[in-house]
């Protein structure tokens, strides 16, 4: 069966990871999928770049194709920000992978069917496929609350994506003003992010997932996170953007299936036990005190 939800896939230089995640994609039969791809930087680098575009270049399911890829290098932080700027112009909801963010089958009708259910709650800003528990369920449900947006495989809506700002134009005056001590409640986790946001404004990061985050806490939104996971990030390792650490726990963490039909919980509510664990563990932010 073909999957309704539109999807987009961002690549760049890794044809290997790249044709295994598309492999996922075809089995899903999306009947519109998003190619967005950024240029190389090098000489040396076409080559790898132009493969990767080869690997996603056999469609062979009935399906509206639409390719948007840059001739130069665009970086991180313009290309996936412009990338999904385009994919928001032409469809309110879609499905958003990049090219080392290999999901298991069920993580997409598991994001088609909560794309639906939750499409009109603006207390919900994205579904994510992404648990970093270590097995630990924290709910008898299919899914829980987070304030956390995890972007290693994720949908949205065009109503959501209409609060994200690139230039974070309005972090000076937040943090000036300590929004952010007030809205997190947690001395530590705030000091840490007071850092990431500072150097992602200033331009030190070139990343364009933080400003997402910032965006979902301006706005008091929360994230849908599955009870297991489903996407392995491959990417890890010396040639990656931000995740060169190989022995990370988070890792090409394994799959597994998602049960249906979707047990929903009663009730929006955060989980404050699992983010707590996430900070502590996968974000490594030592938390000691409360602001």
């Amino acid at each position: 069966m073909a999957l309704d939800t539109p999807v987009a896939l961002f690549l760049f230089n890794r044809p290997e990871p790249t044709a295994r995640v598309f492999a996922r994609i075809a089995e899903a039969r999306p009947r519109q999928l998003f190619l967005i791809a950024d240029g190389p930087r090098t000489e040396v680098e076409r080559v790898r770049c132009e493969a990767a575009r080869h690997a996603v270049g056999r469609i062979d399911w009935d399906c509206d194709v639409r390719r948007n890829f840059s001739d130069d290098n665009l970086g991180c932080r313009v290309r996936m920000s412009s990338g999904i700027d385009w994919v928001f112009s032409q469809v309110e909801e879609a499905i958003l992978l990049e090219d080392d963010c290999l999901p298991h089958p069920t993580f997409f009708p598991f994001c088609a069917e909560l794309l639906a259910r939750f499409g009109e709650d603006e207390r919900i800003v994205m579904i994510s496929g992404d648990n970093f528990q270590r097995g630990r369920r924290r709910t008898p449900f299919s899914y829980y609350f987070s304030r956390i947006p995890h972007v290693w495989g994720w949908a949205t809506w065009r109503r959501a994506w209409r609060h994200y700002d690139v230039t974070m134009s309005r972090w000076p005056a937040l943090r000036d003003a300590r929004w952010l001590e007030a809205t997190l409640g947690d001395a530590d986790v705030a000091r840490a992010y007071r850092r990431l946001f500072d150097d992602t404004h200033a331009g030190k990061i070139d990343t364009w997932d933080y400003q997402l985050t910032l965006a979902a806490w301006q706005h008091e939104a929360l994230t849908l996170l599955p009870e297991v996971n489903l996407v392995s990030n491959l990417g890890f390792g010396p040639d990656a953007t931000h995740t060169k650490a190989c022995n990370s726990p988070d890792a090409a963490l394994p799959v597994q299936p998602m049960a249906f039909p979707l047990r929903h919980p009663q009730h929006v509510r955060r989980c404050v036990e699992a983010d707590d664990f996430t900070f502590e563990t996968s974000f490594r932010i030592r938390r000691q005190s409360a602001a």
